[in-house]
């Protein structure tokens, strides 16, 4: 059996990069998937790749922006299970520029995303994940709500954020059966990390910056949700995980 044998499991921003890679993880561990993703076809493309190996996913499309959606999301689960034992909070964005630079519409936009919608999909997600007796919630945060560098401000404040909200609701909703941690991961070859790893100056001067001398891979990222997800960890609650190859403790 898997580790997630028989798991029902719900993952935002599932149709590329960390997102993608934990669905297929929880997948071929036995749980089933909600695939979900504001792009639809990228959610389905995903959930296809599941049902080809043998797992079980259904695609559903959702902007975690917008109530009716995350609500609509939360009640597909709810008509087909009745309950969610995984949810994770994995939709994110990024707007680069000098503080000075970025407008109220970037600073709005990556709050939305990033904040915003852990707290709409884990609030609408709670009934569901209480029903479970024995549910595990895990958000995407970063060595960023750290680890500061420049020009991204928006997206190192909103990371920082989920971290505390994390330890809040660990505290919170343990009286339900439902613990909360995160994941602090560092640089790995994504979409969203595609734009700046392709220059080779940069790409070098992170990997030197890494005592592993590499980047991650998303399915490294994988398999540290994984456990923060699995009864493995049913006494960890309130936690952060880094899984950055070293990077924030090295000098």
């Amino acid at each position: 059996m898997g580790r997630l044998e028989g798991k029902v499991a719900l993952i935002t921003g599932a149709g590329a990069g960390l997102g993608r890679a934990i669905a297929i993880c929880f997948a071929g561990e036995g749980a089933h998937v909600f695939v979900t993703d504001r792009d639809g076809d990228s959610a389905k493309a995903v959930a296809g790749e599941i049902a080809e190996t043998g797992g079980q996913a259904n695609a559903l499309t959702a902007d975690i922006t917008k109530l009716a959606d995350v609500k609509a999301m939360v009640e597909a689960v709810e008509d087909a299970f009745g309950r969610l034992d995984i949810l994770v909070n994995n939709a994110g964005v990024s707007r680069r520029g000098d503080f000075k630079d970025l407008s109220d519409e970037d600073w709005a936009e990556v709050v939305d995303v990033n904040l915003q919608g852990v707290v709409r999909s884990t609030r609408e997600a709670m009934g569901l994940l209480k029903a479970s007796g024995k549910a595990s919630v895990v958000n995407l945060a970063s060595i960023m709500e750290g680890r500061h560098i420049r020009q991204i401000s928006p997206y190192s404040t909103t990371k920082a954020a989920v971290a505390a909200l994390s330890r809040s609701l660990a505290v919170e909703c343990a009286s339900m059966g439902i613990r909360v941690n995160y994941l602090c991961p560092g640089y790995v070859e994504t979409a969203l990390t595609a734009r700046y790893l392709r220059n080779p100056v940069i790409r070098e001067g992170l990997i030197a910056q890494t005592p592993l001398r590499r980047l991650a891979e998303p399915e490294e990222i994988a398999m540290a949700a994984l456990f923060l997800a699995s009864d493995e960890s049913s006494y960890v609650t309130g936690e952060g995980l880094t899984v950055d190859g070293g990077m924030s403790i090295a000098l």
